[in-house]
C-alpha cells in the first residue's frame, strides 16, 4: 500500500514537471513582420526581411501580398528571387510626383505579391523571409506600415492590416512596421542597399546567433531546474516514509 501511495505522489510529480516543460517548449505567438538587415536609415537605402510564419497545422501559406504606403511612396523596390516562389511587383501613379536625384518620379510601388509556384509553399511549423531592396526610404517620418494579407491553401485570408499605436496593446493582427533610424550621412543613409546588406549582413546575422542562443540556453536552464525539482519532490517523499517506518 505504502510503495503505491508512494508510487503515485512521483507519478504526480513527474507529469507536474513534464507540464512545465511543454509549456517551456510551446511556440510563442508569431506575426508577420518586417525588420532591416543592419540599418534602415531616412533618406537611404536597405534590404528588408519580410517574415511570414505558419500559424496552421493543417494549411500550407501559399500567397503573401504586401502593401506599400501611399503617404511615403517608394519608387524603387527590388525583390530577391525566392525558389519555389513566383513575384510581382506593382507600380501605380503617383498623384504628387517625386525628385529622386534630380529625376521626377511620377510612379511608385504600391504592392509587392509573393505566390508559391509548386503550391507547396510555407509548410505548417515553418516560416519564410521574402527580402526586398528599398529606395529612397523617406527622410519626414520614423516608420512605414506595410498592410499584408497571408492566404493559406485553404483559402483562409488573414489580413495584417491593424496599426499598432503607442501606449497601447498590440492588436489582434498587427501590420509589418519598419522602424527608420536616424540618418548616417549627408546623403541620407547608405549609397545603395547592396552596400548596406554587405557590411551590415554579418552584423545581423551575428545578433540573431546570439539571440537564438541566449534563448535556448534559458530553455535548457529551465527543463534542468523542472526535472531537478521533480526529482527533489521524489526524494523528500521517499525520505519522509523512511522516517515514519
Amino acid at each position: 500500500m505504502q510503495a503505491s501511495r508512494i508510487a503515485s505522489r512521483v507519478t504526480a510529480a513527474t507529469a507536474v514537471a513534464g507540464t512545465a516543460v511543454l509549456a517551456l517548449s510551446a511556440p510563442a505567438f508569431a506575426h508577420v513582420s518586417v525588420q532591416p538587415e543592419g540599418a534602415a536609415a531616412r533618406g537611404g537605402y536597405a534590404v528588408v526581411d519580410f517574415k511570414v510564419p505558419n500559424e496552421r497545422d493543417n494549411a500550407s501559406t501559399t500567397k503573401v501580398e504586401v502593401t506599400f504606403p501611399t503617404d511615403h511612396p517608394l519608387a524603387s523596390v527590388m525583390p530577391e528571387p525566392i525558389a519555389g516562389w513566383n513575384v510581382k511587383v506593382t507600380k501605380s501613379k503617383l498623384a504628387k510626383p517625386l525628385t529622386m536625384h534630380g529625376e521626377k518620379i511620377d510612379e511608385a510601388v504600391s504592392q509587392v505579391t509573393w505566390t508559391a509556384a509548386d503550391g507547396k509553399g510555407i509548410q505548417p511549423g515553418y516560416f519564410q523571409k521574402f527580402p526586398l531592396s528599398l529606395g529612397a526610404l523617406p527622410d519626414n517620418t520614423d516608420q512605414l506600415v506595410f498592410k499584408t494579407l497571408q492566404t493559406y491553401s485553404d483559402k483562409e485570408v488573414v489580413r495584417w492590416i491593424e496599426v499598432p499605436q503607442a501606449g497601447q496593446d498590440e492588436p489582434e493582427n498587427p501590420a509589418p512596421v519598419l522602424q527608420l533610424s536616424a540618418a548616417t550621412d549627408g546623403h541620407g543613409g547608405s549609397a545603395n542597399a547592396k552596400d548596406t546588406s554587405d557590411k551590415t549582413g554579418t552584423a545581423a546575422a551575428a545578433t540573431d546567433s546570439g539571440a537564438h542562443d541566449t534563448d535556448t540556453t534559458a530553455r535548457v536552464l529551465g527543463i534542468i531546474g523542472i526535472v531537478v525539482g521533480a526529482a527533489g519532490v521524489a526524494y523528500g517523499v521517499f525520505a519522509g516514509r523512511r522516517r515514519t517506518a
